[in-house]
């Protein structure tokens, strides 16, 4: 599977080439969390998220289906007591409803077949009046990262810029969405939406 071919050296990548964004998106992602808060992330990757969500909540349930991006975010949260890092399928969570304050689903809405599962999924297991949060990268079909990624075969299904991301979310019947661009060399684009 190509996110286990790459997962040694996809923060290499990340944070040489878009180092700046990742970090401006990951600061404001976790300045939207609370002490209490019981959050999932879904498609954590190599834990670049999970890292700077896990010190703000009370728990974090870090998932995703490539078990060599599981495998470097088990490492990096090993310090924190209160991560659990498990397999998972966003388009099937296997989490009770209402089981989490905020779910976060950083850079995957792109890769996905059915994205509205998975955002029904989302809405699913978030209590009501939690709040959902999805970063995107954007401007991705210019990035020269984006056609190295796609050629060794990561499979993007969209690509997205703020107007084309914001219609996404209406397309999916949500009017509801906040969205803040974190600048760099290819900007992230984070919807922050409620459960109502």
């Amino acid at each position: 599977m190509f996110w286990d071919r790459i997962s040694g050296v996809y923060d290499a990548v990340e944070n040489i080439y878009n180092g700046k964004t990742n970090r401006r998106t990951t600061d404001y992602v976790a300045s939207l969390m609370a002490k209490d808060d019981k959050v999932l992330e879904c498609a954590c990757g190599t834990g670049m998220f999970s890292v700077k969500i896990a010190p703000c909540v009370n728990s974090l349930t870090a998932t995703d289906f490539a078990e060599g991006m599981l495998k470097r975010t088990r490492k990096k949260t090993a310090k924190f007591d209160n991560v659990i890092v498990e397999s998972g399928d966003i388009t099937g969570l296997k989490y009770e409803d209402n089981s989490f304050d905020k779910v976060v689903a950083a850079n995957v809405i792109h890769l996905l077949d059915d994205p509205k599962k998975a955002i029904d999924e989302l809405k699913r297991v978030v209590k009501p009046g939690g709040v959902i949060i999805i970063p995107t990268y954007i401007h991705f079909d210019k990035s020269v990262a984006a056609e190295a990624f796609n050629k060794a075969g990561a499979g993007f299904k969209r690509h997205f810029n703020e107007d084309t991301y914001r219609e996404f979310f209406k397309e999916m019947g949500i009017d509801n969405a906040n969205f803040k661009v974190c600048e760099g060399r290819m900007a992230c684009d984070v919807a922050v939406f409620g459960n109502v």
